[in-house]
């Protein structure tokens, strides 16, 4: 828990239509002068943390590596997965910077275990920039969402969903995996709106954030609580809102409370249009996963990235770390097709199989 007294502080909020507006110059900024974006040549490294959560495999990886393309035709970018093994994602770092990585786009599994890695990195002259959590170390550039948002918005949908007056329900907390500043953030968001006005039953951290611990969590709460006396849970990704339903629905909980998300998951998405899950949070990976893309690129011509940062952040270890925080949305029904749909993270085909025609009708979800 120590981790907590050490929040890293966004200076700023960064809006996504900003960075768009700027991403577009970015080839042409890079391409002025000797003609460097069409001759020049180097690796870009790009460890992730994860394949519990699928949007690290199915979004980032395919659209970091499209952007990194499309700034730089001849630069290559190696991949690794560390499948939430911190020892294991040190040794991919230390074997890229070994075969001459000359950036790298970090998915830390751990922020704070990483940082001897950044440091080796910084050492060998290997910039690193922080994608979507902010590892400790020298790093160079960081990418990621407004976490005490994306909690507040869980936590607004929660407190208007309960179905007893707010001041008589209980919920559960279902926060993040405790070695992430992302679930502290997430966290204190989410409390910013629910203390005082609800009762929080339960609170567990989620190592992993991993549906199974989610769900053994929530069976430990039903079990303390009663499955008839839950009004709501704040879940803080998807994937544990997986494990919390199926563990309310092992307890035949017969009307399942409201249960929040986050990431868009194509399965949690089915979930709010089913009426089993009330919202998710939308975090554009496109625009996250371009605007790192952009840093790289820019480091690794020996760049310096003020015309692509926007905002500054402090970790524990490292002060004015150049940075891009997006806004984060909230998705219901309401507004799937003016958002994911819109964006192109999935078609109305992909979301409404045969067994959801009828929801998905009901949502105005039809092609």
């Amino acid at each position: 828990m120590m981790h907590r007294r050490k929040r890293v502080t966004p200076c700023t909020r960064y809006v996504v239509g900003a960075l768009f507006a700027g991403l577009l110059t970015i080839p042409s900024a890079a391409c002025a002068g000797s003609g460097k974006a069409t001759t020049d040549s180097f690796t870009v490294g790009l460890l992730l943390p994860s394949r519990l959560v699928p949007r690290w495999e199915n979004s980032d990886k395919p659209l970091i590596e499209q952007r990194v393309k499309q700034l730089c035709p001849r630069c290559n970018v190696t991949y690794a997965n560390a499948d939430d093994d911190s020892t294991a994602q040190r040794q991919q770092m230390i074997a890229m910077i070994t075969k001459g990585a000359r950036v790298l786009i970090l998915g830390a599994t751990d922020n704070r275990a990483q940082r001897s890695s950044v440091q080796e990195a910084h050492n060998a002259g290997v910039p690193v920039v922080a994608y979507d959590r902010l590892a400790e170390g020298p790093i160079s550039g960081y990418v990621s969402f407004d976490g005490v948002q994306v909690g507040t918005l869980q936590g607004q949908a929660l407190l208007k969903a309960v179905h007893a007056p707010a001041k008589d329900a209980t919920i559960v907390m279902m926060n993040g995996d405790p070695t992430s500043p992302n679930a502290a953030w997430f966290k204190r968001g989410a409390l910013s709106v629910l203390r005082g006005k609800v009762t929080i039953g339960r609170s567990y951290d989620t190592p992993g954030w991993s549906t199974n611990n989610a769900n053994a969590n929530m069976s430990a709460a039903i079990s303390a609580l009663g499955p008839g006396r839950i009004d709501g849970v704040l879940a803080a990704n998807d994937a544990m809102a997986a494990g919390v339903i199926s563990a309310l629905k092992s307890a035949h909980v017969r009307r399942l409370p409201p249960v929040t998300g986050q990431d868009a998951d194509l399965d949690a998405v089915q979930r709010i249009v089913n009426g089993e899950q009330i919202m998710t949070v939308y975090k554009s990976f496109r625009a996250e996963a371009e605007a790192a893309a952009a840093m790289a690129v820019a480091l690794g011509r020996g760049e310096k990235l003020h015309t692509i940062a926007t905002t500054t952040t402090d970790s524990p270890t490292t002060h004015h770390i150049p940075s891009v925080l997006l806004t984060p949305v909230a998705v219901t029904t309401a507004n799937i097709k003016q958002t994911l749909i819109k964006d192109g993270v999935y078609t109305i085909a992909q979301i409404c199989t045969p067994q959801l025609r009828a929801a998905c009708a009901k949502a105005g979800l039809t092609p």
